[in-house]
């Protein structure tokens, strides 16, 4: 092993000072932000995986796939083993900016599948971790940049010939690092290998009025204030009650309630046109920009790749939403012309003798600006099942508001 292919080595060649090294599995004795280097004593020819281990992680996350189907435990060793690089005796590279100590101890403590305390890193925990494996660290503020030009600076060492065998050789990085701090990520073929977030029963909305002792109607022994008579309706006040009285005496057809994750064709192509832009066009341009600011030197007074990375940030961000969206999203084909309304109808209405037309979508979906109005709004939910000729009562918070179905579509 030659010192430029180790942690250490690492952590100078990108400008900083290491400190360690602390045995993996013992606390590391430093507290405040920074990077860490986990690595072997040596180089090891093959990974030490353990198949045991990584048969307990299927049987705990039934999601998890590989290349679409569900594999047995020799098929997911034998493509970990695949991203194994012989020469190289680092593992993982990781930052916290918080705790260096807390991040590394997480990152023990948590087991193959679970997304607590921190997942980052748990490929580790389907090796047999040889004697001697330690961890290196270096404090600084700008965790970000100095990960990222740490995995610059170990994906330039590899041979060619070790990335040549590599499953994915476009993203290099250590054996246990999955995805580059500019969002490439390994080609694993790996679906669903953690287990899901568990999903916590909204509580029910609480409201306490406190009132001081004495204040309360009543309390300090006077007569309760008359009250005046109610001002007489107007007519046009009398005219809404009449016609609301006579819409709501038209039976509510019963129908199914909206569809959690629900979305119309229309609504799940744009989001998908969406996506394929932030990824083929959006995302190479912030890296380019980001490479490009990095040429310009100290990363820690950069501002243009201050600037490119808080980008990148946003755009990984709504990659990720998009794609669980779209991963959870139930499709729902709009109801044929003249049918009842539903989820994706075009409905024309008249509202206090205008005319309006209001499409019907999904909540993720909806934009009342431009008449796309959410199936769980009160109007949607009011127009859910009705058909032409219907009247519908809603009651908005300015009042209730008679809308007339004309048509269909």
């Amino acid at each position: 092993m030659t010192t430029e292919r180790s942690a250490a080595g690492l952590l100078r060649a990108v400008g900083l000072l290491p400190d360690g090294p602390v045995v993996w599995g013992r606390p590391v004795p430093t507290t405040g932000a920074g990077v860490f280097v986990i690595e072997l004593a040596e180089p090891r020819p093959s990974a030490p995986l353990e198949l045991a281990r990584i048969g307990k992680w299927i049987e705990r996350v039934p999601e998890l796939r590989l290349d679409g189907e569900r594999p047995t435990s020799k098929v997911v060793a034998a493509r970990l083993a695949a991203f194994w690089l012989p020469s190289e005796p680092v593992l993982y590279i990781g930052t916290s900016e918080h705790s260096i100590s807390r991040r590394v101890a997480a990152i023990g403590a948590t087991a193959l599948g679970d997304r607590r305390p921190y997942s980052g890193g748990h490929w580790l925990h389907a090796l047999r971790m040889p004697a001697g494996a330690r961890v290196w660290w270096a404090a600084t503020p700008a965790v970000e940049e100095y990960e990222d030009a740490l995995l610059a600076e170990f994906a330039a060492g590899v041979a060619d010939a070790e990335r040549a065998a590599l499953p994915d050789r476009d993203v290099v990085l250590p054996f246990a690092n999955l995805r580059q701090v500019t969002g490439g990520r390994k080609a694993t073929g790996l679906t669903g290998s953690l287990l899901p977030e568990p999903v916590e029963a909204p509580r029910p909305p609480t409201r306490v009025v406190v009132v001081p002792d004495g204040d309360a109607e009543g309390a300090d022994g006077s007569p309760a204030p008359k009250r005046g008579r109610a001002p007489a309706k107007t007519a046009t006040a009398r005219k809404t009650a009449t016609a609301a009285s006579a819409a709501a005496a038209t039976p509510t057809p019963e129908v199914a309630p909206p569809v959690e994750g629900a979305l119309t064709v229309e609504g799940a192509e744009r989001l998908r046109a969406e996506l394929e832009n932030l990824i083929k066009v959006k995302r190479p341009e912030v890296i380019a920009r980001i490479r490009s600011a990095k040429e310009l030197g100290d990363l820690k007074e950069n501002a243009d790749y201050s600037a490119a990375r808080e980008e990148q940030s946003f755009l990984e961000g709504r990659v990720q939403a998009l794609e669980a969206r779209l991963r959870t999203a139930v499709i729902v084909d709009a109801p044929a012309a003249g049918a009842r309304i539903g989820l994706g109808s075009a409905v024309s209405v008249r509202i206090d003798g205008e005319d309006e037309v209001l499409t019907i979508v999904g909540s993720s979906e909806s934009n009342p600006a431009t008449g796309r109005i959410s199936s769980a709004s009160p109007v949607g939910r009011a127009l859910l099942g009705r058909e032409a000729g219907d009247e519908v009562v809603v009651t908005t918070p300015a009042g209730a508001q008679i809308y007339k179905v004309l048509s269909v579509a």
